[in-house]
């Protein structure tokens, strides 16, 4: 009976530590983004629940109103964040543990062919070194390629995968895209 409880407590704790390893090995997941309207946050709830993820809004601190992301107006206040590169909108609710997170998705609205300029207030605000970060969008009109192209520019050191926009993506659209990911 001793014998049979000692090789029962041995495949446990081999067991165990089978298990420890298996989690060392998945991929721990954020899924950040910043939604003016809802219609990114939609996207991002998905593809958070999806990939088992951890949701995390990027937040200005001032908030858009109206007015702000009127387009066409000139002197809207997304129009003068757009015109001015160098424009980084403060943000809040900083993450205190993205370095434990190794996939990091990050989803925003297409504004004017490109992300806005918050994005680069979060990718400046972090260190993506060891990281595999995948973008993702919404828009009414415009691809994700020239975003896509102007953030790997703008931050080459960064392990950038393909992104997506993910307009009326259903859970199934947005799985099939993740498992995608990791071939």
């Amino acid at each position: 009976m001793k014998r049979i409880t000692m090789i029962m407590a041995a495949l446990l704790v081999i067991s165990l530590g089978v298990c420890a390893q298996t989690n060392k090995s998945k991929n721990k997941v954020l899924v950040a983004y910043f939604s003016a309207t809802g219609v990114t946050r939609g996207v991002a709830t998905q593809l958070a629940e999806v990939t088992k993820g951890t949701l995390h809004e990027i937040k200005p601190a001032q908030a858009y109103t109206e007015a702000d992301l009127d387009w066409r107006d000139k002197q809207s206040r997304s129009t003068l964040e757009m015109q001015d590169k160098s424009s980084r909108p403060a943000i809040t609710d900083k993450l205190p543990n993205i370095k434990n997170y190794n996939v990091i998705y990050v989803g925003f609205p297409i504004w004017w062919y490109t992300c806005p300029t918050i994005i680069n207030t979060f990718m400046e605000s972090y260190d993506f070194k060891g990281k595999t970060v995948i973008p993702f969008a919404t828009s009414g009109s415009s691809g994700i390629e020239k975003a896509c192209k102007d953030l790997k520019a703008a931050y080459p050191n960064i392990n950038w995968k393909e992104g997506k926009l993910l307009n009326h993506a259903s859970k199934k659209d947005i799985g099939n895209w993740v498992k995608t990911l990791s071939n």
